[in-house]
C-alpha cells in the first residue's frame, strides 16, 4: 500500500503508533492475565447527533480499511516503545507480529446513521481489537463530522456544484481527508491537489487577490489569466471596484469568459447586480462563483440568488460547528474464556452521566414506510425479524484480516445521495431539530 494513500508522509509507512498508550497497557495487562485471547466485539456509534443535527454521515471507512492493513510495529517503533518503557518484552515480542486476523462488518460508506447506530463492528481477540481504538476513531469522528456538514451544504445548494477549498485553514494532512469526506458527503471539486492524487476527486482552481495585485492594472492581470488559461477560465473581480471589473473582464475575454468569482460584499445584492450586468454586456452564458466564508445557511440564503457555484473553505473542514462526530469505540461483548468456540457474553458500561451502553453483538436495519421512505432506525441483539431480513445495514469489510469492502470513491458519494433521498423530507431543514429518525432497539436473547 502506497503511504499517500493513507495521508501520511512517506517516512512514517504504518499507523500503529496512532494510537493511546492506554492501548498498549491494557494489552500488555490481559496478556499477563491470560485474558487477551478472548473472543471480542467492539463497536463504533455515537450516543446523540450534534445539537441540532437530523442525521449524521459515515465517512472514512476506505482510508479505516487502509490504516488497519497497515497497522505494523516495524523495529524502529518497538525500538521507539522499548526505549521509552512503555511495555515490556513479552508485550514486544508480541506487537512484532501483529497482523489484525479478526473481522470487521459496518455500515457502507455514505450510509446515514442516527444516535446508538452500529457504525462498525471489530470482532477478533480482545488483544487485537483494543489497539485499533484510536486510529478508527480519529478517522471516523474527523471525516462523519466533514461529510454530515457537507452533506447539509450540498442539501441547501440544491443542483449547484460545491467546491472544497479549506486546505488553508487546517492541517495539512486533515485538509485531504477533509476533501475527500467533502466529496462523499456531496461536494463536486477540490482545490487540493493532494486530494487529487490521491482520491481521484476533480481539482479547480485559478487564481488568488495576490495575483491582481502583483499586475500594473486589473485589466493586466485578466489579459495574463486569458492568455494563459483561456477564455473560459473564471477572473476574481472583486479586488478593486466589482463593477469595473466585470466590465473589463467581458472586454478582455469577451462573451465567452466562463466565470466570474465573487469573494466579499453582500453577496446576494452583489451576485444580482453581476448578473444582470453581465446580461447586458452580452455574456449571458457566464457564470457566477461566490466564495467568503460560506456555510450551509449562507448558501440556503443565496438560493434565490442568480448563483452558479459556492466555494467553501472554512466551515466546511471545521465541521461548521461541529468538528467531531462523538463516536465512541465500545466492548460490546466478549467470551469466558479464550477457547474459540466460548459463548459471547454482552457487556456494557452501566455508569451515570448519559454515557450508558447497551451490550450485544448487534445488527441494525432500516424500517421503511410504504412509498419506501425510512421511518425509523432499528437496533438490536439475536435473530433479526423477518421483515427486516432484508433491510439489514450493516456490510462485510475485513474477513480473517483481509479487506473485502474497499470500493470506489464515487460509489461512496451516490450511496450517500442515494441515502440522504430516502430520509424524510424533514432532513434537509436547517433548523435545530431531533434526529429524523428514532433509534428502536430490540433486545434479543441472554449470550447474543
Amino acid at each position: 500500500m502506497n503511504t499517500a494513500d493513507l495521508g501520511l508522509p512517506v517516512d512514517v509507512p504504518s499507523t500503529a503508533l496512532f494510537t493511546d498508550q492506554y492501548e498498549l497497557t491494557m494489552l500488555q495487562a490481559a496478556l499477563k492475565a491470560g485474558t487477551a485471547g478472548r473472543r471480542s466485539v467492539f463497536e463504533v456509534f455515537t450516543r446523540r447527533l450534534p445539537e441540532g443535527r437530523r442525521y449524521g454521515v459515515v465517512a472514512g471507512t476506505g482510508r479505516v480499511l487502509d490504516a488497519v492493513e497497515n497497522f505494523r510495529f516495524d523495529p524502529g517503533l518497538l525500538g521507539f516503545l522499548r526505549q521509552r518503557g512503555i511495555v515490556d518484552e513479552t508485550t514486544l515480542e508480541w506487537l512484532g507480529s501483529y497482523r489484525f486476523s479478526g473481522d470487521v462488518w459496518g455500515y457502507p460508506e455514505g450510509e446515514v446513521y442516527f444516535p446508538g447506530s452500529p457504525i462498525l463492528r471489530v470482532e477478533g481477540t480482545f488483544a487485537e481489537c483494543v489497539l485499533l481504538e484510536t486510529v478508527i476513531l480519529s478517522i471516523l469522528n474527523h471525516d462523519s463530522a466533514i461529510a454530515a456538514a457537507a452533506s447539509r451544504m450540498a442539501s441547501a445548494a440544491g443542483d449547484r456544484p460545491l467546491i472544497e477549498m479549506g486546505a488553508r485553514r487546517t492541517h495539512e494532512l486533515a485538509a485531504v481527508a477533509a476533501s475527500r469526506a467533502a466529496y462523499v458527503g456531496g461536494f463536486a471539486t477540490t482545490s487540493d491537489l493532494a486530494a487529487g492524487f490521491r482520491y481521484g476527486i476533480p481539482t479547480v482552481g485559478t487564481s488568488a487577490h495576490a495575483f491582481t495585485l502583483l499586475h500594473d492594472t486589473e485589466r493586466d492581470a485578466f489579459r495574463a489569466q486569458v492568455d494563459t488559461l483561456g477564455r473560459g477560465t473564471t477572473l476574481l473581480v472583486d479586488t478593486y471596484d466589482v463593477t469595473e471589473a466585470v466590465r473589463t473582464a467581458v472586454e478582455v475575454a469577451g462573451p465567452e469568459l466562463g466565470a466570474v468569482r465573487i469573494d466579499s460584499g453582500d453577496l446576494l445584492l452583489v451576485a444580482h447586480r453581476v448578473r444582470q450586468q453581465l446580461d447586458e454586456l452580452g455574456a449571458a452564458h457566464t457564470k457566477i462563483v461566490v466564495t467568503s466564508d460560506l456555510d450551509e445557511y449562507a448558501i440556503a440564503s443565496l438560493a434565490a440568488a442568480p448563483v452558479d457555484a459556492y466555494g467553501v473553505g472554512t466551515q466546511l473542514v471545521t465541521g461548521s460547528g461541529h468538528p467531531t462526530a462523538s463516536m465512541v469505540y465500545k466492548l460490546v461483548a466478549r467470551a469466558e474464556s479464550d477457547d474459540p468456540g466460548a459463548p459471547l457474553v454482552p457487556v456494557a458500561k452501566k455508569s451515570t452521566g448519559g454515557k450508558t451502553s447497551v451490550g450485544g453483538r448487534k445488527w441494525a436495519a432500516r424500517r421503511v414506510d410504504a412509498h419506501g421512505v425510512a421511518e425509523a432506525e432499528v437496533v438490536g441483539t439475536g435473530a433479526v425479524p423477518a421483515e427486516l431480513a432484508d433491510r439489514q445495514l450493516l456490510v462485510e469489510l475485513i474477513k480473517g484480516g483481509e479487506v473485502v469492502g474497499r470500493e470506489p470513491l464515487d460509489a461512496v458519494r451516490d450511496r450517500h445521495a442515494a441515502a440522504r433521498s430516502r430520509l424524510p423530507l424533514s432532513a434537509s431543514q436547517l433548523s435545530r431539530g431531533e434526529p429524523v429518525l428514532a433509534t428502536e432497539y430490540v433486545q434479543g436473547p441472554s449470550g447474543s
